[in-house]
């Protein structure tokens, strides 16, 4: 199973609503089906995973998260799940708040661009680093906005998304819960993964009640 499957089975609750968002050939989404009982849709671009998808009996939806997300109504889900994808989105800003428009939580698992391997490979080579997080060259990678934890940290400020709970992932090792606003995790988390959900609205102004006597009582 991979690292990040594990946590993601973890946290998301029995019986959920859950959009596995560049859902692949489904992998995902199939042991939270069958371990979590959820109720499961997918969201992928490619042919050959919509395909793998509907052998697994899969519902399943061929379409671009880029694009395609914005169709979907607001809290139509309890959880979207964008699983080491979002570096591969071509607007990340957008994506992320998307996910938090049609669900209550996302969960967002994603390669660390600042774990101490990239610094050294980039120090010592002065090349594209490759990495067990980050295997393919740079001429053929997938990935076209990497970012470190620092970077998508500071982008889900922006967004005013409050970062719930955040575990460090090494494969062939359980998973880490830490603080990401840590500098040090930045240098040793070499993926991660996020559980996000808006930050509640404040209440508005309660209205005194009117003085004794007032025209209004």
């Amino acid at each position: 199973m991979r690292d990040d499957f594990a946590e993601i089975l973890r946290l998301v609750r029995p019986r959920a609503r859950v959009l596995d968002v560049g859902c692949g050939e489904g992998e995902l989404l199939e042991l939270l089906t069958e371990q979590k009982q959820i109720d499961g849709q997918g969201l992928e671009l490619s042919g050959a995973g919509v395909a793998a998808c509907l052998a697994r009996g899969l519902a399943v939806v061929q379409g671009d998260a880029d694009r395609d997300l914005d169709h979907f109504p607001g809290k139509a889900f309890d959880y979207a799940i964008l699983s080491k994808t979002l570096q591969q989105v071509r607007d990340p800003r957008h994506v992320l708040s998307e996910l938090l428009r049609i669900a209550d939580r996302a969960v967002v698992s994603l390669p660390n661009f600042g774990h101490w391997r990239v610094r050294w490979a980039l120090l010592t080579t002065g090349r594209m680093p490759e990495t067990k997080a980050l295997p393919e060259p740079w001429w053929s990678t997938p990935n076209i906005h990497l970012c470190t934890l620092r970077d998508f940290i500071a982008l889900c400020a922006d967004l005013e998304l409050r970062i719930e709970a955040c575990a460090s992932l090494i494969p062939g090792k359980p998973a880490r819960q830490i603080d990401p606003t840590r500098p040090i995790e930045n240098w040793r988390s070499e993926n991660a993964l996020f559980l996000l959900s808006r930050k509640a609205e404040p209440a508005p102004p309660s209205t005194p009640a009117p003085p004794p006597g007032s025209l209004f009582e």
